[in-house]
């Protein structure tokens, strides 16, 4: 599948990812997440790992290995 090359340099707005590290870090410190910060930190965790997905799908093709 072709995919526009732009789709290689999309990354989360900065404020999003500060965000999302904010919720993160505060959970590692072992503080509980509110009900709407749990589902805020789920939904950003799902856009960065979507945007991951396309990035390696936009990304070139390493030819496979000779059998």
């Amino acid at each position: 599948m072709e995919l526009p090359s732009g789709l290689a340099q999309l990354r989360l707005p900065e404020g999003v990812d500060r965000r999302l590290q904010a919720l993160l870090d505060k959970q590692d410190r072992g503080e509980q997440l509110s009900a709407d910060e749990a589902i805020e930190a789920e939904g950003l965790v799902d856009l960065a790992e979507l945007l991951t997905l396309l990035r390696l799908c936009a990304s070139p093709k390493e030819p496979a290995p000779a059998r």
